[in-house]
């Protein structure tokens, strides 16, 4: 088995399912997921939640918002300024989704892979909720629905969402640790 086969397969995968998730109709969902999408442009969602953190959680609170914001700056440099412009994929054919009113969200001009608001996301839900373990279900949970918002709305393919959310969440990790105190 080629590698170059194995990746033909694997983008005849992402293809379909992105056109199935575009011809199925959700009018109920269609503008939330939008809302959503563009709620998370710039991580504006998550420097809101993380004000939340810091003014409601005490220290750990404080923590949970500052590991969370790095991870996020961390996650998109190797995003933005690494990965897409080496890979420089396209970004999908917006067509199929735009026959549903309010569904499709702004197309960025960068590259589609990785995507950089998965990445965002699961950094920071992924940082944040090792801070505070009560929260990371409800974190990491709205970082999945900006993940699939991305999709849902004709900006990414499903596999540049699985790997951004694989790196954010990588990321988050590596920020964690370096910044958790070494035990002697």
């Amino acid at each position: 088995m080629r590698r170059s086969d194995v990746l033909a397969d694997l983008a005849r995968i992402d293809a379909a399912v992105y056109r199935a998730v575009a011809a199925t109709p959700t009018p109920a969902l269609d503008r939330s997921l939008a809302r959503l999408s563009r709620a998370a442009d710039r991580s504006v969602l998550w420097i809101g939640v993380s004000a939340g953190l810091a003014l409601c959680g005490g220290v750990r609170g404080r923590r949970a918002a500052r590991v969370g914001l790095g991870s996020i700056a961390a996650a998109s440099a190797i995003v933005n300024l690494g990965l897409k412009p080496l890979h420089g994929r396209a970004r999908p054919d917006a067509g199929a989704a735009e026959a549903a009113p309010g569904r499709l969200v702004p197309m960025p001009r960068s590259a589609s892979f990785p995507s950089g608001h998965s990445a965002s996301a699961f950094a920071f839900a992924t940082a944040a909720g090792a801070e505070l373990p009560l929260l990371a279900f409800p974190l990491r949970s709205l970082a999945a629905a900006v993940a699939y918002s991305r999709v849902h709305g004709g900006a990414h393919y499903p596999g540049d969402v699985v790997a951004g959310s694989l790196i954010g969440g990588a990321t988050a990790a590596a920020v964690v640790r370096l910044g958790s105190p070494r035990s002697p």
